[in-house]
């Protein structure tokens, strides 16, 4: 049900979608403010009329001279001449939509500003402005704010919800709120606006076709077709560095135009890569595009004010890729790059990345043994015999605590006929995502996710109110049609497991069972030494279902939200607007050993599902008492009326879809990485190694092996001709949690001599440990799962 991340193709920020349908086209709504009705200026009319007539003038001629002045770039001669055509289109453009900007009433609006947390991590008192409709901009009122926020600030957020260029004037009443690059929507931002620089700088030197530019994990990068079928080779990177330099300098603005989708053919028209987005992924409205020196790029934004804000740049790789990720489309080429508003945040990132690399899982699953991919079977993973005792590690535990929270563990198909899939609604938004089969004339998938086949599992007998919550856990293998350029090591597969889960439970039950999964969180996460944050997001623009539902269920996800906080569990994040359409969500972050964040778990309230499938259980109430409490069938869509509502007597669960790891190999990955390879002993696929000093002392080191194995653990004896000192390197090498140096004495005296992994002064001379404490203390280490490795 938790799905990996799926960034749009245009727009500005990668974003993480954890819905069971997921839609393929990004969304391109400008999520224009609520209109509201705004009091009349009191502004004499003449002289308002006479200030109109000067600046219309006036931007005209500023927009006659746009191409050359406000750009600094090299003169259109030295130009494509697609790029000359474009930019004069553009600049006719926004000649006309600035003119009539400026014809528009511009009455008083109410705008406060919202500065957040102060040093101390108090709220600051709102600050309301004296502000004007199609005039004030954000950035405007940054000259009103202390130095300590204002000098961070990359981009504002109007009612928090849609992100605003600081230059972009306000439309209507409202909130304001300010996002400094260390916020991951400001870095995205940042980065997304730095890709334009690159695109730019590209476009100058190779006269090339330009795909699409986001911002990604570590900084952005930028699709391209070059003429030729030229490459970009590492002797271009110090050329495309300097004229991204020279952008900086020259203090680019970022001008922002909305466009009808005939003056976007007309002005992209040249390249078939942005003639694909507008015919494909553009509503009939249009859409905007931005203008940031000599580059006028199709863009949702939003940008940074102007080019300056860049203070350190650097191109770090480039490869090839397919357009659409598709390997039978065109090959592009790919440059990725990072940039900071300050150098001293460079340094710190090349340092990053250095310790990065050293604990890429996908170098230490080939050092370890763990696993390996290969051609015959893109983004599935091949898990050898010490990545499936991690593998099968993580499941016990899970186990373990579904014994203990009163889950139900069942295995469910592994492909459905399309029938399915079109009555859960996945098959309208989610089969290119699908391996689908032909069987006996029929059209059968691979499944995706297990929500569909669990609600037939639900609704296979009568069910009773006493039977809820019924908690339905699977491990069940599942399989998603990833893009091959999408593929990446074990963070984005084709073939994964995940502790999926689907609670059914009554509404009152709601906030008991979140506060339970609160737990469960706690518990998995913190025997890894994750911290985790939590983001509620609420109802969206599109939702089904009526609103007081909605208001019911968010009511109880916040309920359980203050909850946990109130016990200690830290505070959590409002994102509103961003639920999914068929119910409020929770989203959980947790972060690594090098600070980032990953998302593994969801919480997600499901209204939907239950009505597709028509789920109902047998209620305590008379059929008057359950009728007046059944939901409001109305306020359901069209095709939700043509589903029978329940009988008298009966009601429709809801279902909560859950994970806390999400997928294994996924988290396997993350685990690899923050632990940099010397895994924890209950979860180590190498947890002891027994190295003989002499020969005579190799039947002790077998019976050793034997006693250790008979407490299930994972002990290997390395009986070799190799020296003992490397065999002690080779076996600290593979990151064994504790080697056993056995000899003549320890033979003698039932003992063991141990050397801890992560205890160097146990490294020249281990400690001598009887046979029969070594065993116990091992066995509790293992039992009580504990992060450190001592004894």
């Amino acid at each position: 049900m938790a799905s990996e991340n799926s960034g749009s193709v245009i727009g500005t920020q990668n974003s993480e979608s954890e819905l069971p349908i997921r839609s393929k086209q990004p969304d391109l709504n400008q999520g224009d403010l609520t209109k509201q009705k705004s009091p009349k200026q009191t502004d004499d009319k003449s002289a308002q009329k006479k200030d109109k007539v000067s600046g219309l003038q006036e931007a005209q001629n500023n927009g006659a001279k746009a191409t050359s002045s406000n750009t600094g770039n090299p003169p259109s001669s030295q130009l494509p001449d697609f790029v000359t055509k474009r930019n004069e289109l553009f600049d006719r453009l926004k000649r006309k939509h600035d003119a009539e900007t400026l014809e528009k009433d511009h009455p008083v609006i109410d705008v406060v500003l919202d500065l957040g947390l102060d040093k101390n991590g108090l709220p600051r008192p709102a600050m309301p402005v004296a502000a004007k409709a199609w005039e004030s901009t954000p950035g405007s009122f940054l000259r009103h704010v202390d130095k300590d926020v204002s000098s961070d600030v990359v981009v504002a957020k109007v009612n928090g919800k849609e992100l605003w260029d600081l230059d972009r004037p306000l439309e209507r009443s409202c909130r304001v709120s300010y996002l400094p690059f260390t916020s991951s929507e400001g870095r995205n931002v940042f980065w997304h606006s730095s890709a334009h620089v690159l695109g730019e700088a590209a476009e100058c030197h190779y006269g090339c076709l330009l795909s699409h530019g986001p911002p990604v994990e570590q900084g952005f990068f930028y699709d391209m077709a070059i003429p030729g079928g030229q490459v970009v080779k590492e002797s271009d990177w110090s050329p495309l560095d300097s004229k991204a330099s020279k952008f900086f300098k020259e203090k680019q603005s970022f001008d922002r135009l909305h466009v009808s989708i005939s003056d976007l053919k007309e002005m992209f028209g040249y390249s078939k890569y942005k003639m694909y987005y507008i015919e494909n992924l553009l509503p009939p409205e249009g859409s905007t595009v931005y203008r940031c020196g000599s580059l006028v790029d199709l863009c949702l934004g939003p940008h940074i004010q102007n080019t300056s804000k860049i203070k350190a740049f650097q191109i770090m790789k480039n490869s090839s890729c397919y357009f659409r990720g598709d390997k039978d489309d065109d090959s592009l080429q790919r440059i990725y790059g990072v940039a900071f508003p300050d150098k001293k945040q460079m340094t710190e990132h090349k340092l990053f990345l250095e310790e990065a690399a050293k604990r890429d899982h996908r170098r230490i699953g080939i050092e370890q043994d763990l696993f390996f991919f290969n051609d015959m079977s893109p983004g599935c993973t091949f898990l050898l015999p010490h990545g499936t005792r991690i593998f099968n590690a993580l499941q016990k535990l899970l186990r373990s605590e579904y014994y203990k929270r009163g889950y139900s563990e069942v295995q469910s198909p592994n492909m459905y006929d399309s029938d399915l899939w079109k009555k859960s609604g996945h098959w309208q938004h989610y089969s290119e995502d699908m391996f689908v089969l032909d069987v006996e004339k029929k059209k059968w998938a691979l499944k995706p996710m297990n929500c569909p086949g669990h609600c037939l599992m639900f609704s296979h007998r009568e069910r009773s109110y006493r039977e809820l919550p019924l908690r339905m856990a699977d491990f069940g293998v599942l399989h998603r049609n990833e893009a091959s350029g999408a593929l990446n090591g074990m963070t984005r597969v084709r073939k994964f497991q995940q502790d999926d889960t689907h609670i059914f439970c009554t509404q009152d039950q709601i906030t008991q069972e979140i506060e339970g999964l609160f737990d469960f969180l706690k518990c998995i996460y913190g025997l890894f030494g994750f911290p985790f944050r939590l983001k509620l997001s609420t109802r969206p623009d599109k939702f089904l279902g009526s609103i007081e539902t909605w208001d019911v269920a968010e009511s109880k996800l916040k309920d359980a939200l203050n909850s946990f906080t109130a016990s200690g569990g830290g505070q959590w994040e409002l994102n509103e607007g961003d639920g999914a359409f068929y119910g409020p969500k929770i989203d959980i972050t947790i972060s690594d050993a090098l600070r980032r964040d990953w998302q593994c778990a969801t919480i997600q309230l499901d209204f939907q599902l239950p009505q597709n499938f028509e789920l109902e259980y047998m209620t305590a109430d008379t059929a008057a008492e359950a009728k007046a409490s059944a939901p409001d069938e109305a306020s359901m869509d069209e095709k939700s009326t043509t589903l029978k509502a329940p009988g008298p007597g009966r009601a429709r669960p809801v279902m909560i879809h859950r994970a806390i790891v999400g997928s294994f190999e996924r988290f396997m990955a993350i685990l690899t990485e923050h632990f940099a390879g010397k895994w924890p002993f209950w979860i180590s696929p190498r947890q002891i190694l027994v190295i003989p000093v002499m020969p005579a002392v190799h039947d002790y080191v077998e019976e050793v092996q034997e006693l250790f194995r008979s407490q299930k653990m994972y002990v290997d004896i390395d009986l070799s001709g190799n020296t003992m000192k490397k065999k002690i390197r080779t076996g600290q090498l593979q990151q064994y949690n504790f080697i056993f140096v056995v000899g003549a004495q320890e033979k003698e005296t039932r003992s063991v001599n141990i050397r801890n992994r992560d205890d160097q002064e146990t490294q020249a001379k281990g400690e001598l440990v009887p046979l029969d404490a070594a065993i116990a203390k091992l066995r509790a280490l293992k039992k009580d799962r504990r992060l450190v490795n001592a004894i």
